[in-house]
């Protein structure tokens, strides 16, 4: 009878976040630079400091950002919020991209502040 084993990994934010910078610094050695030069030697922290911005949304708590924005109202026309600055990062190359979008709805019965949304920034 085969047994089935699962391993459990426990992550400590604090010790992940830490654990960015040193990666960099082997990182930037592997490309054949030097950590230590000066152009270079705060770049790990300043890596780390930029993932975090541009992933600091998927930690992000809706309730706050909203903040009871949510309005019983009757309106039959649409709502649009244009030209919202936004940033992120692909997860498949882990390079930034940005830009500007539309949102734009049509009501029911409720409608919700949508100018709590370019007030979003990513934040660790």
């Amino acid at each position: 009878m085969a047994s089935c084993k699962t391993a459990v990994r426990v992550i400590d934010s604090q010790i992940e976040e830490l654990a960015i910078a040193p990666l960099v610094r082997e990182l930037l050695g592997r490309l054949g630079e030097d950590p230590q030069r000066d152009g270079l030697v705060r770049t790990p922290e300043r890596v780390d400091k930029a993932l975090g911005f541009l992933t600091g949304g998927y930690g992000m708590d809706v309730q706050p950002i909203v903040n009871g924005a949510l309005y019983q109202i009757k309106y039959d026309a649409m709502v649009v919020v244009k030209d919202i600055e936004f940033f992120s990062l692909c997860e498949h190359h882990m390079l930034p991209f940005f830009g500007k979008i539309h949102v734009a709805y049509l009501p029911r019965k409720k409608v919700i502040g949508l100018s709590k949304i370019p007030l979003c920034r990513g934040r660790r």
